[in-house]
């Protein structure tokens, strides 16, 4: 069993930067493909990034290619969504996942608000 916990969430103007944390426990996650996904308000969840088991192979949404940027911390167990000139449309709740082969895990959650 995996366990995520994503943080670095908050209040950010148009323009500015955020870096999310998902740090995993209860089992190491560097054999899983992880993810973000994101959902506002009103709308469907929607993919943002994922990135492969040994990190080399990472894959954005058109939305956020070229501002956002997934990594991964083999010794801290942790990966991370550094997300740059953020816009108002990217205020959403962002989890995290870990590609579990039989069922995905996912974390709660944070929210990221971008005020014009």
């Amino acid at each position: 069993q995996v366990q995520l916990v994503e943080s670095g969430g908050g209040l950010v103007q148009a323009g500015g930067s955020l870096r999310l944390s998902c740090a995993a426990s209860g089992r190491a996650i560097s054999n899983y493909a992880m993810g973000w996904l994101r959902q506002a308000p009103g709308k469907e969840r929607e993919f943002v990034a994922t990135i492969s088991v040994s990190g080399d192979n990472t894959i954005y949404a058109d939305s956020v290619k070229g501002r956002f940027t997934i990594s991964r911390d083999g010794a801290k167990n942790t990966v991370y969504l550094q997300m740059n000139s953020l816009k108002p449309d990217d205020t959403a709740v962002y989890g995290c996942y870990a590609n579990n082969p039989i069922g995905p895990y996912w974390g709660q959650g944070t929210q990221v608000t971008v005020s014009s």
